[in-house]
């Protein structure tokens, strides 16, 4: 059986944060406020590959309310979310992710956000693909007030 999902995540740019993306620490003044890292790309990616196994969603297995994700990093639920849906015996065929931000530029980035999410997800790195877009100046993200991301992610049953 094969299944696809869809995620999406968006996050508040604040100072006095790191800005992390993909697991990529980027040189930026603001980084993205949220209980763990953050990291709305591999927030993304995480929703949509719980979507396709019919898991629900990031919040239900990694509640902002629990003290012990606090500050945790985002590759490190990626690779929890991967061992949920290796235990019910799904393995990951590809993901197809847009980052969508004002600033900065993240073009030189993406290829370490794309090793770093096929090292968590145990695949070759061209099951990932990653692109950035801006929105030109229109909404949260145009503004700099946030960044956001959307995922696809197709799955095999085993």
């Amino acid at each position: 059986m094969t299944r696809i999902g869809h995620g999406f995540d968006a996050h508040r740019l604040v100072p006095d944060r790191p800005l992390i993306i993909g697991g990529v620490t980027l040189p930026f003044a603001h980084g993205l406020l949220g209980h763990s890292d953050a990291d709305v790309l591999t927030h993304a990616i995480c929703d949509a590959l719980l979507g396709a196994a019919g898991a629900g969603d990031l919040g239900r297995h990694f509640p902002d309310t629990d003290p012990s994700l606090a500050g945790i990093s985002s590759l490190e639920i990626l690779r929890r979310v991967h061992a949920l849906l290796s235990a019910d015996g799904w393995t990951v065929g590809n993901v197809d992710a847009t980052v969508i931000a004002q600033a900065p530029r993240l073009v030189p980035h993406i290829p370490a956000m794309v090793n770093n999410l096929a090292a968590c997800l145990k695949v070759g790195s061209a099951a990932i693909n990653v692109k950035a877009t801006t929105t030109e100046g229109l909404g949260f993200t145009g503004e700099g007030l946030g960044i956001a991301a959307h995922a696809v992610a197709l799955i095999h049953s085993r």
